[in-house]
């Protein structure tokens, strides 16, 4: 469990500029920035820009203009994860010293196909949390010669984490995480965690220099975030970013999961969806007070 009593706690609020902020975000934000006036602690805003194909500025500068006009207050500098990307390349060069990572070259169509063809065969495939199929780890086993090779060979590859390797290598002691909000069906208290259920992730791909759960446990022991206050749909995620937080020697923050906001058609509030942001509300008369009345 983490101690977490001797420090200042240190809240953040890490959207991606891909979009528009929606009410989502904004119960997010202001969970965290409240949270943090109320413990006398730190907020912080990150940028998670590492998408550099989907990150735009006119984004960015909405998030900093609708969380001003929510009343939020943060520290600045503002962390860029675009001007950190040596943090994530020593990272995973870490990891894959440790022999953990290995390259990975299947399409997700050649994924799907594989998939398919042995669900046809009447085989159970395994799904991560998110149901996602599992990758299938082809290249697992290859020796050091056959990954330079692939590496070398420009072929789009992404670098997986051996996942049974690497549980076997954060050892025997118990891997769990302190939860003060709530998981899917209620979980709270002290949580174990199952980072196999999400098989051989990605952690870095040749477009893109890391994963977001590579990314993010870095980020968070670099700022020195204590509290990890974030939406539900992340808490399955929580067992991997502990077993990369072990691995990586990295400090444990508590975790708190809140609920979701949905939407008419009952899903989560979504960017991709270009569900409704704060700016529409703003210019549509609402003040901070109705939106914190809506989403509080």
């Amino acid at each position: 469990m983490a101690d977490t009593s001797s420090v200042q706690p240190v809240f953040r609020f890490a959207p991606s500029p891909n979009g528009l902020l929606h009410l989502g975000h904004a119960l997010s934000a202001m969970l965290n920035h409240d949270m943090a006036k109320a413990s006398g602690g730190r907020f912080l805003l990150r940028i998670e820009d590492i998408d550099r194909t989907r990150s735009h500025q006119e984004f960015e500068t909405a998030i900093f203009d609708d969380l001003a006009w929510l009343g939020l207050e943060w520290e600045r500098p503002v962390r860029r994860q675009s001007d950190h990307l040596d943090f994530y390349a020593s990272a995973l060069q870490r990891l894959n010293d440790m022999g953990l990572v290995y390259p990975s070259v299947l399409s997700r169509g050649e994924i799907k196909a594989a998939v398919a063809a042995a669900e046809a065969k009447g085989q159970d495939w395994p799904r991560d949390p998110d149901g996602a199929p599992l990758y299938p780890g082809r290249e697992r086993d290859l020796g050091p010669g056959a990954r330079k090779d692939i590496v070398a060979g420009g072929k789009p590859h992404a670098w997986r984490l051996d996942m049974k390797k690497a549980v076997l290598k954060a050892g025997a002691a118990p891997l769990t995480w302190q939860e003060t909000g709530g998981g899917p069906d209620g979980e709270t208290g002290t949580i174990t965690a199952d980072p196999a259920a999400w098989g051989d992730v990605i952690l870095s791909r040749s477009d893109a220099p890391s994963s977001y759960h590579l990314s993010v446990v870095v980020d968070d022991a670099l700022q020195g975030v204590t509290h990890v206050v974030r939406g539900r749909d992340l808490y399955h995620a929580t067992a991997l970013h502990r077993l990369l937080q072990r691995l990586l020697d990295l400090p444990e923050p508590v975790y708190h999961h809140h609920r979701l906001l949905l939407g008419a058609d009952g899903r989560k509030l979504s960017k991709s969806n270009r569900d409704t942001g704060i700016s529409a509300f703003r210019e549509a008369g609402r003040t901070p007070a109705d939106i914190r009345a809506l989403v509080l």
